[in-house]
C-alpha cells in the first residue's frame, strides 16, 4: 500500500492549459503533470532558476485526476467552458504583476508597437478536480508531507493554471492509502455525492486499470531547463462508477 496526498482543485474558473495555438490559450480536460509540478514548486518557494529541482519533482510525481462537475441537471453532471476575449496594449516597456511580488518586464517581440494585442483565454467553469498524488521514491525530498505543508502555507500566492484562477478553498483534501493511483481515486470517490454518470478519471498507465478504460499518450511534461514541453507520457482514461468504487 502506498500513501497518496489528495488535492481538491476548485475555483469559479479553472484553466488546465494545453498547447497554445497563435493567440488561443486552449485548455485540456485534465490538469497536466507540468501544472501540478509548477503549483507545488510555487508553494515551496522555488523559482524558474531551480530547473533541476522542477525536473526531478516532475519525474517523481505520479498523479491521477477525477472530475466532479458542480452543476447538475436531472442527476447529470454538467460543466461549462468559457472563452475570455482580451485586448491589451503591450509594449516593450510594459511590466506585469508576478506571484513573487516583483514587476516582470517584457523583452523583445512587440518593440514599440502601440496597437492592441488580441488574445483568447479558455477556462473551465463549475468543475472540481480531485487529484491523487504519489511520489516515487517516497522518501526523497520533498516528501508528500512537505508538499502538503507547503500547499497549506505557501511561500507565494497559488493559482490553478492561470493567475486569475485562485483556489476557492484549501487545496489539501486529505490522505488515502491504496495500492496504486487508480485505487486511491476509487477509494476517494466513496466520499463524493452519488452521480449516476460516474466520475471521469485519468491516471498513469501501470497504476491500475478498468475493464472499459482506454490508453493514450499524453504530452504534458515540461523540460524546465529549456522551458519547452516534449515527450509522451502513457495514461489511461475511464469512468469511475459506483460499482467500480465499491
Amino acid at each position: 500500500m502506498a500513501q497518496h496526498l489528495m488535492l481538491r482543485l476548485a475555483s469559479p474558473l479553472i484553466a488546465f492549459g494545453g498547447e497554445s495555438i497563435d493567440n488561443q490559450g486552449v485548455i485540456r480536460d485534465f490538469p497536466a503533470l507540468s501544472m501540478l509540478t509548477g503549483l507545488i514548486a510555487n508553494a515551496l518557494g522555488w523559482d524558474r532558476g531551480d530547473d533541476a529541482l522542477h525536473n526531478r519533482l516532475q519525474q517523481r510525481l505520479r498523479m491521477g485526476t477525477m472530475l466532479e462537475p458542480m452543476a447538475r441537471s436531472a442527476n447529470t453532471a454538467v460543466s461549462t467552458r468559457l472563452v475570455d476575449f482580451q485586448t491589451a496594449e503591450l509594449g516593450a516597456a510594459d511590466t506585469a504583476w508576478t506571484t513573487w511580488g516583483q514587476p516582470e518586464e517584457r523583452r523583445g517581440g512587440l518593440g514599440s508597437y502601440a496597437g492592441p494585442h488580441l488574445r483568447y483565454r479558455h477556462y473551465h467553469a463549475e468543475v472540481t478536480a480531485w487529484v491523487a498524488l504519489q511520489l516515487a521514491p517516497c522518501d526523497e525530498a520533498p516528501t508528500l508531507d512537505a508538499i502538503a505543508s507547503a500547499l497549506d502555507r505557501p511561500m507565494r500566492p497559488l493559482f490553478i493554471g492561470r493567475k486569475p484562477c485562485l483556489p476557492a478553498g484549501r487545496l489539501v483534501a486529505g490522505w488515502q492509502e491504496a495500492e496504486h493511483v487508480l485505487g486511491a481515486l476509487q477509494a476517494w470517490s466513496r466520499h463524493l455525492p452519488a452521480n449516476a454518470q460516474g466520475w471521469r478519471a485519468q491516471w498513469p498507465d501501470g497504476q491500475g486499470a478498468l475493464p472499459s478504460d482506454r490508453r493514450s499518450d499524453l504530452c504534458d511534461e515540461r523540460n524546465w531547463t529549456s522551458g519547452l514541453h516534449g515527450g509522451w507520457r502513457p495514461v489511461r482514461e475511464g469512468r469511475l462508477r459506483a460499482e467500480a468504487a465499491a
